[in-house]
């Protein structure tokens, strides 16, 4: 289902949804995909079905950061803009950057974007995105507590006919300091759940949210992805946002 504003082509919002935290916690959290909108102004040739699809946006990602966000007082920043338009959990020089096909999907809109079109998006949507976390990572570092960078994602329950076995996966590259523990514990909870490490995905994307925002600073970090089936109605978001909370309680603690 497309979201209304979508649906009304309503006037663009700032590029970021940015929530206030606690800077001193230890954690601040990045949601790449968090909305499918696209602005009046923009037109890429899509049919409005394709909006409610996860190559606009990943579905659920968004209610259970502000979830997370809103039991741990931590700071979150959420992109405000399809993925569609532009993705921010790409490097600047990713040719993905600007998809012109996305998962069978053509996006006209795309096709012919020059460099100097591409350069206007990453002014306009992209660089608000990644000057955000930099403002919530420098508060914390301000406040003496360098974060952890925690970063939320969704993704499909099946790929190309295949069913994905996991409920929960955490994505890492070399630093494992949070994603193991937090394997380790998805993996003890009750609800039984197949934890894929590194999996639906490989971590260790070059240039991407993480790559750019913990990696280079040397912070503790990780990926998470949670499949979609899981987080598409307000009860799944609740129950995910909680678990994660009562997980990553006592490691941001430590």
């Amino acid at each position: 289902m497309t979201r209304p504003e979508r649906e009304a082509r309503a006037p663009a919002p700032h590029p970021c949804e940015i929530i206030p935290g606690d800077p001193a916690c230890g954690l601040v959290i990045a949601c790449d995909h968090a909305s499918n909108f696209v602005p009046a102004d923009i037109e890429l040739g899509v049919p409005e079905s394709e909006f409610g699809r996860h190559i606009a946006y990943d579905i659920g990602a968004a209610a259970v950061t502000r979830g997370l966000a809103a039991r741990l007082n931590v700071p979150a920043i959420l992109t405000n803009f399809s993925r569609l338009i532009i993705d921010p959990n790409r490097g600047r020089s990713d040719p993905t950057l600007v998809m012109r096909l996305s998962d069978g999907a053509v996006v006209p809109g795309n096709a012919k974007i020059d460099e100097a079109g591409k350069q206007a998006r990453i002014a306009r949507f992209y660089a608000p995105f990644d000057a955000a976390i930099d403002e919530a990572a420098a508060a914390a570092q301000a406040a003496g507590r360098p974060p952890a960078i925690l970063t939320m994602h969704s993704f499909t329950p099946y790929w190309r006919g295949i069913a994905r076995p996991w409920q929960v996966g955490i994505l890492y590259d070399r630093d494992a300091r949070l994603a193991r523990p937090l394997i380790e514990a998805l993996e003890a909870d009750p609800a039984g759940l197949t934890v894929g490490d590194n999996q639906p995905y490989g971590g260790g994307l070059p240039g991407d949210t993480i790559d750019r925002h913990a990696t280079a600073r040397g912070l503790p970090n990780a990926l998470v992805e949670i499949r979609q089936d899981l987080i598409a109605g307000e009860a799944g978001q609740e129950e995910w946002a909680e678990r994660f909370a009562r997980i990553l309680r006592p490691l941001i603690a430590a």
